[in-house]
């Protein structure tokens, strides 16, 4: 297995462009192959998810013209995918997975969607009992509630509202959303249970909106698209950079004096990971977060029109620890897990359950890789508990279980004064390439 070390360090300083964002560039490829008219999408990130996307486009016979790294000209199909008997293949992309199975099970043709060994252990049976209530032919290949899936014509009646969990993933509630509109009838969704990730469903209205379909919501329980609702292409649209990406830097100027500047997203992004700035020192959007529940651990935020900065507390002063429901940024609160190793007292993250059932079980994955480096670690169903050590175990060889996500939290420990060994590190290719080499620039 390759393995990176990173060596001690304790001071960080610079600037980072940002990639695209993972979840805004798959749901744009994906409306901009289904609208009607040509699209051409800027700064996309270039990783192994959009990647994944794209190549079932061109299966599927979108057109696409790459105009260069992270430009591309998409030839819509105004809702009807040209070719109707195809096999995907779509690795552990999840942007990609759940949007597709929604699309094509209402595309009238002959498909199959497959992944790694790991998509087949992500559940999708909630997305599936969905659209089946529509009438949908889908089949599951192997077990029960998993892919791969095997999807098939059928007829479709959206006249009864369309029931579907929401404390799962939001995934499953951002595919149904994005397909509906192919039927061109009125249809209803309404959510059962607590809607998990609410920022991610705001980012897929967004982007709906700017494809010119316009959902109305009656708060999160109940969402409602037009008949004759159809996706036309917005000319150009520009991908905001990735606000999970930029917790990673932002946490290093946390903790490693800094400042570090991340270039590509201010405080109005349409992400909701730009809130993971709310625990570190300051709340950028206060429709998306409560400041009651709020804890600060005690960084400096600044903004500006396309950028995010942060630095560590005065000199002499540490981080504090937090008490914080992380369900607005399900993401970026792994990256609080390792900043935890660098506050004072107990760090505890609740209301993350959909870690369970992400590229890994990142709960059992962090406080696995967590006491590694000498924390004390207490997971829950729904929340992980760290208290770090008086000092960082030197050394240590971290797993990243196949996860960008792993990989690129847990080389904020180096910034402890201590080396770090991380196995396969070009797992960051999920959504972030030349990670380590952008993180290498900012670290003395």
């Amino acid at each position: 297995m390759e393995q990176l070390t990173l060596p001690a360090a304790n001071h960080v300083e610079g600037s980072i462009k940002l990639p695209g964002s993972k979840s805004i560039s798959n749901r744009t490829l994906l409306l901009a192959a289904l609208a009607n008219g040509v699209a051409e999408i800027h700064d996309l990130l270039v990783s192994d998810d959009t990647a994944r996307m794209l190549d079932a486009l061109e299966k599927l016979g979108i057109k696409l013209e790459k105009l260069n790294e992270t430009d591309w000209r998409v030839h819509g199909c105004g809702g009807n995918f040209p070719n109707k008997n195809v096999e995907l293949f779509l690795g552990n992309a999840g942007t990609a997975f759940r949007p597709l199975t929604a699309a094509l099970a209402l595309s009238g043709g002959h498909y199959t969607l497959s992944g790694v060994p790991r998509m087949h252990e992500r559940p999708i049976g909630d997305l599936v009992d969905a659209l089946r209530q529509i009438g949908t032919n889908i089949e599951y290949l192997e077990n029960e509630g998993f892919p791969p899936l095997k999807i098939s014509p059928a007829k479709i009646n959206v006249s009864k509202p369309i029931q579907i969990r929401g404390d799962v993933s939001s995934q499953f509630l951002t595919a149904l959303l994005m397909a509906l509109p192919l039927t061109g009838k009125q249809a209803t969704i309404e959510v059962v249970g607590e809607l998990i990730s609410k920022p991610y469903i705001e980012i897929t209205l967004n982007l709906m909106e700017k494809f010119g379909v316009k959902v109305q919501r009656e708060g999160w329980q109940r969402f409602t698209i037009s008949a004759n609702s159809q996706y036309q292409s917005p000319g150009r649209y520009y991908v905001e950079g990735d606000a999970s990406s930029a917790s990673y830097f932002l946490a290093a100027g946390a903790v490693g004096s800094g400042p570090v500047r991340v270039l590509g997203m201010n405080r109005y992004s349409i992400q909701g990971d730009v809130n993971f700035t709310s625990p570190l020192g300051l709340q950028p959007n206060q429709s998306l977060v409560d400041p009651k529940q709020l804890t600060y651990m005690g960084a400096n935020i600044s903004w500006g029109n396309n950028w995010t900065e942060c630095s560590a507390p005065p000199s002499g002063t540490k981080l504090k620890a937090i008490d914080y429901d992380c369900n607005h940024i399900p993401d970026a609160a792994m990256t609080l897990a390792v900043l935890a190793l660098f506050a004072e007292g107990t760090t505890t993250l609740r209301n993350i359950a959909s870690w369970r059932v992400k590229e890994t079980d990142r709960i059992a994955a962090m406080a696995t890789e967590l006491r590694k480096v000498g924390a004390v670690v207490e997971e829950g169903a729904d929340y992980i508990k760290i208290t770090p050590p008086a000092k960082l175990t030197p050394n240590a060889v971290i797993d990243t279980y196949d996860d960008h996500r792993m990989a690129m939290c847990f080389s904020l420990v180096c910034l402890g004064g201590v080396p770090v060994t991380i196995n396969d590190p070009n797992c960051v290719a999920k959504t972030f390439p030349n990670y380590f080499e952008e993180f290498a620039k900012i670290v003395s």
